[in-house]
């Protein structure tokens, strides 16, 4: 069952109360194209909210990004998704990614712990972190080809790829196209149209 119904999720993680939260959970849930998880989290608090739609985007973003030759060791090798500072959403993204796969690759978690190197990394999400930590990580990122997301304006300034953003109260992300030439990461034309903001597009 596909999780997202394209990528314009229509998520509202700001906090809300009572009817109107949950009758706005729901609506978030229907465009995700995962009605049959209202149940189950209706009575969410907006930051759990929050989390599931952003595992679900990572999960999303992986079957629209090519890596370059060399990435994979095998055909069959994981896609492994990174996170950095957010320990929360990282147990959120095994939930969410359990038993699937993008292009072939099984998709694993790992949760990068500060000084760790990167090796094995093709998706990395940074949360909560130093400027010192976030330069280092974004330095390593460019050079083994890891396709970088943060929610964080000091992140998204040093050069992430993916940028969360809220508008008109959705969650939505914004691409910077020479941060992904850079890291040599093709990001297909599908996920580019569904972007708030493509910065460096011709």
């Amino acid at each position: 069952m596909t999780l997202l119904n394209g990528f314009d999720t229509g998520a509202t993680p700001g906090a809300c109360a009572g009817a109107s939260a949950r009758a706005r959970r729901r609506l978030l849930l229907a465009a995700l194209g995962v009605a049959w998880l209202v149940p189950a989290v209706a009575q969410s608090p907006a930051g759990a909210l929050e989390r599931q739609v952003k595992a679900a985007y990572l999960y999303k973003f992986a079957g629209f990004v090519e890596w370059p030759d060399g990435s994979f060791a095998r055909p069959d090798s994981p896609l492994v998704i990174g996170v950095a500072g957010a320990d929360a959403l990282a147990d959120q993204l095994e939930l969410t990614v359990a038993g699937r796969n993008a292009g072939g690759h099984p998709l694993q978690v790992k949760r990068v712990r500060k000084g760790e190197p990167l090796a094995g990394v093709h998706i990395l999400f940074m949360g909560a972190m130093d400027k010192a930590q976030a330069q280092d990580l974004l330095a390593a990122s460019q050079s083994q080809s890891v396709l970088t997301v943060s929610d964080s304006e000091e992140a998204h300034a040093l050069g992430s790829i993916i940028h969360f953003v809220i508008a008109d109260d959705k969650l939505r992300f914004e691409v910077a196209l020479k941060q992904a030439l850079a890291a040599r990461i093709k990001i297909s034309a599908r996920m580019l149209s569904a972007a708030y903001r493509v910065q460096g597009a011709i």
